[in-house]
């Protein structure tokens, strides 16, 4: 991604001009007995289903995302920020309120925002912010689901997945036309059969929803650039599935894919899936998580065109991750909570120069993140809050932050502390007892999917090996974790 920097007369009038206003409010702020002001600007970038693993900055060799490792580069990297609560409408309470929803047999798993919660855009607005929310992720906008509570504005570009936006005419589209004949089925016939009607007029790769959501937004950000504190949150939900990138992005990863236009989405039986079906899967897959991170390095270019970057935090991040073939396994599963689904790339850029590139390893949840944006924008918050801002952590005021993290999903719990990641059924009566375990041996040597698995990342960081049976005693502890969150 180009650096485009104003000629340098421009630049000293503009950086003067921001901190005359950046003193002026501050100014404004002491008067009134406030916090003093953090940057003018806020935006959240989340990219639905995105491996922190598939990102060069966090290790890829093979997956080309240029302009999301140009980010990193001048952003914190955080390398243990892990999930709360799976999957997308789960993680978003989350990311909104601050708020755990583990248990969820206590707090509700994928229900709607309730009416008097204090978000994030409740908050801010209550501040001085103008909010404006802007995203494709269409979960968000079923009936009563309520998440564009407390947003000055708010636009649903509609289409994606199975989004009921186009009816008809029905013979417009095959899906059996862009998929092996083994992989077909009724079920998934009738949910891409949505999906193609709403991608039938698609001519350009603008017209993705992913790019026009990020183009919304400098749009947003640029008829908005009047308001004194401004924060923008957009939701796109690619990488996530039907993997089906513009051409010359899978042309990057694969030359021999099944049909012409090659889709790939929920509603295949993984006992269909071949072992030569994995590499044009993976490529599908790899192919989305480039063209979003070009459309992200477009959205950033255009920050900098506007000339509002230097007064804004920028962060990216996802959801959850997914499988590619790990353990038989493709989507993702509450079965196997491996770090490749629970672990979340994330990354802050801050306008202050003296953060790029620094790496953060500490373990974070996902609740941690709203206090934080409240933390970095200068802005302070009574209310309950679950998580706490790790902003000081960066800063070196602190030196640690949790000793472990819970990531819940669908009657199943990971556990991960600085060396082990653990992960088991949390549903039957007496599972989180050793003893369990020990019943599930055979299960557990035979690598079913379902039984208790534990990784010892320092010998083994890609989480190849089960050694739960070598370590009972670490099991034990780790259940007595899971135990105090969950109840017996």
């Amino acid at each position: 991604m180009r650096n485009v920097n104003p000629p340098e007369l421009a630049r000293r009038e503009f950086l003067g001009l921001a901190g005359a206003t950046a003193l002026a409010g501050a100014m404004a702020a002491g008067a009134q007995g406030a916090q003093a002001p953090g940057p003018r600007r806020l935006v959240v970038i989340v990219a639905d289903t995105f491996r922190a693993d598939h990102l060069g900055c966090y290790g890829s060799k093979s997956v080309k995302t240029p302009h999301l490792d140009a980010l990193a580069g001048e952003s914190v990297l955080f390398e243990n920020f892990y999930a709360d609560g799976l999957p997308t409408i789960p993680c978003r309470r989350v990311y909104h309120t601050g708020r755990t929803i583990i248990p969820m047999r206590k707090h509700g798993g994928w229900i709607p925002l309730k009416g008097d919660r204090k978000t994030i855009a409740r908050i801010l607005r209550t501040k001085g912010f103008r909010t404006g929310f802007i995203a494709d992720t269409y979960h968000y906008f079923k009936p009563a689901m309520n998440f564009h509570q407390g947003f000055h504005s708010w636009q649903w570009v509609r289409g994606q997945e199975f989004d009921p936006w186009r009816s008809g005419p029905a013979n417009a589209v095959d899906p059996k036309k862009h998929m092996p004949a083994h992989l077909w089925n009724p079920g998934y016939d009738g949910r891409m059969r949505q999906y193609m009607l709403n991608t039938l007029e698609r001519k350009s790769e603008d017209d993705y929803f992913c790019a026009r959501t990020l183009a919304a937004g400098l749009e947003w950000l640029e008829r908005n650039r009047d308001a004194r504190r401004t924060m923008l949150w957009l939701d796109t939900f690619d990488p996530h599935e039907p993997w089906d990138a513009p051409p010359r992005f899978q042309r990057l990863y694969y030359d021999k894919y099944p049909a012409e236009r090659t889709l790939f989405g929920y509603g295949v039986r993984h006992s269909d899936i071949k072992k030569e079906d994995l590499p044009w899967i993976r490529a599908l897959y790899a192919a989305e998580c480039s063209f979003v991170d070009e459309r992200v390095g477009l959205f950033m270019d255009g920050l900098r065109k506007l000339g509002l970057l230097d007064e804004t935090v920028v962060v990216f991040t996802t959801d959850h991750g997914t499988h590619l073939g790990e353990e038989g396994c493709v989507q993702k599963t509450p079965a196997l909570l491996n770090s490749c689904v629970a672990r979340l790339p994330l990354l802050i850029r801050h306008p202050d120069k003296r953060f790029a590139g620094k790496r953060v390893s500490a373990l974070l949840s996902a609740a941690d993140l709203m206090p934080t944006l409240l933390d970095l924008v200068g802005v302070s918050y009574n209310g309950p809050l679950d998580g706490q801002s790790f902003w000081p952590v960066v800063t070196g005021q602190k030196a640690g932050f949790h000793d472990h993290v819970i990531t819940e999903f669908g009657g199943f719990a990971a556990v991960r502390t600085e060396r082990w990641h653990y992960f088991q059924s949390i549903r039957p009566r007496g599972c989180l007892e050793r003893s369990f375990v020990e019943k599930q041996a055979a299960a557990i040597k035979k690598g079913t999917r379902g039984a208790p698995h534990l990784y010892d990342l320092k010998a083994d960081p890609g989480e190849t090996t089960n050694v739960a049976l070598e370590h009972l005693d670490v099991v034990a502890d780790l259940q007595a974790l899971l135990r105090k969150r969950f109840g017996g």
